[in-house]
């Protein structure tokens, strides 16, 4: 499970977050585009956009469900 004191520091407040045990696998970013991007230096996912519909709400609920290092958090707001 992501851990959110771990969390990368570019995400954007809200719910959802990528945490330090992201392995840059892609999974997030393809499934939840509006919503993850790539830190290009740093080599790892983050959140750069909450969730503001059904349907961004349902693709980051499935690259958390899908995150292969468990990487993505709902801090449970």
């Amino acid at each position: 499970m992501a851990d959110f004191a771990n969390k990368n520091s570019e995400n954007v407040p809200g719910l959802y977050f990528v945490d330090d045990q992201c392995i840059d696998c892609d999974l997030c970013r393809e499934t939840a585009p509006k919503n993850f991007t790539r830190h290009d230096d740093a080599g790892y996912s983050y959140v750069f956009k909450q969730p503001e519909t059904d349907d961004e709400r349902a693709a980051c609920e499935e690259a958390l469900a899908g995150c292969p290092v468990e990487a993505i958090g709902n801090d449970g707001q």
